[in-house]
């Protein structure tokens, strides 16, 4: 399974705006599902409390967002960049790398 874990700590509700908004676009986009070395591995998003990423998500006018098993840490994000993520790293297996970080 991937998640994508989107850090919801921050006071405006911006990570549950992005987290809403990459449900919408893994919809739109039918990647729901992936095909990752022959099987199928199901797509979840959701929020969480922290991912102790702060200077990414509460200084800035965008949240963080890891996702697993990949390891792959984005900050910054807003839900304008959804369906960049969701085609660039789930469907193309690209990292954006505007918003990476370390």
């Amino acid at each position: 399974m991937t998640r994508l874990f989107v850090c919801a700590a921050q006071k405006d509700e911006v990570g549950r705006d992005v987290a809403r908004a990459l449900k919408i676009e893994v919809k739109k986009q039918g990647l729901k599902k992936l095909l990752l070395g022959g099987e199928k591995r199901k797509v979840r998003i959701q929020t969480c409390s922290c991912l102790d990423l702060c200077k990414q998500c509460k200084k800035g006018p965008g949240a963080a967002l890891l996702i697993y098993p990949h390891g792959t840490a984005y900050g910054n994000v807003r839900p304008r960049d959804a369906a960049e993520i969701v085609h660039e790293h789930l469907g193309e297996g690209r990292v954006v790398e505007r918003l990476r970080i370390d």
